[in-house]
């Protein structure tokens, strides 16, 4: 299992903006139709990633927990699904359901979407706070498939906290680490 790193991307940056088609509800979104009153979590996915499938349910812990305290929460595919059916919006859908994913997946076919966020790995969580800055690009935990840690999302979870209730964040942020994505 091949393992790449989240690129590193300067705290501040502006959220890219753009339009893609949720898997679950067939509606397209803009960044701005889905992001949170205090702040918006961006995690980039797909459905066969062993990195994914490893955090998947405390991704949508978190998305459960953080979302009524004001964050919004959306996941992107960006994934070559010619060269990865298994990644396609109808089994994304299927994916959305299984995993009990209530909100945005959106497909980003064109992949012009992961390369304006410098998107690297699966996953690959960004946490931009009410103003559309970047305020945390890092690891879900040190949790990875078979190393033997538990999951706990300690670090993400410390982001968001620290967004929420306006405290400063702990450095270094540990880049996040999953499957590369997969361009065309």
């Amino acid at each position: 299992m091949a393992q790449t790193s989240s690129n590193i991307i300067p705290l501040g940056t502006i959220a890219p903006k753009f339009k893609l088609k949720d898997a679950n509800s067939n509606n397209e979104y803009s960044f701005d139709d889905l992001k949170g009153s205090k702040g918006t979590l961006v995690v980039f996915i797909c459905n066969h990633c062993p990195f994914v499938l490893h955090v998947i349910n405390e991704i949508v812990m978190i998305a459960n927990d953080y979302r009524v305290q004001g964050i919004g929460v959306i996941a992107i595919s960006s994934n070559d699904i010619e060269k990865y059916p298994q990644d396609s919006p109808e089994l994304m859908t299927e994916f959305a359901f299984e995993n009990k994913i209530d909100f945005p997946y959106l497909f980003d076919g064109t992949q012009e979407v992961a390369k304006a966020y410098n998107a690297a790995c699966t996953p690959d969580f960004y946490l931009f706070d009410n103003q559309d800055r970047l305020f945390y690009h890092g690891q879900m935990d040190d949790s990875r498939p078979g190393n033997g840690i538990s999951l706990s999302g300690s670090d993400l979870r410390s982001a968001i906290d620290a967004l929420i209730y306006n405290r400063s964040l702990k450095e270094p942020q540990k880049p996040s680490i999953g499957c590369s994505i997969k361009w065309k």
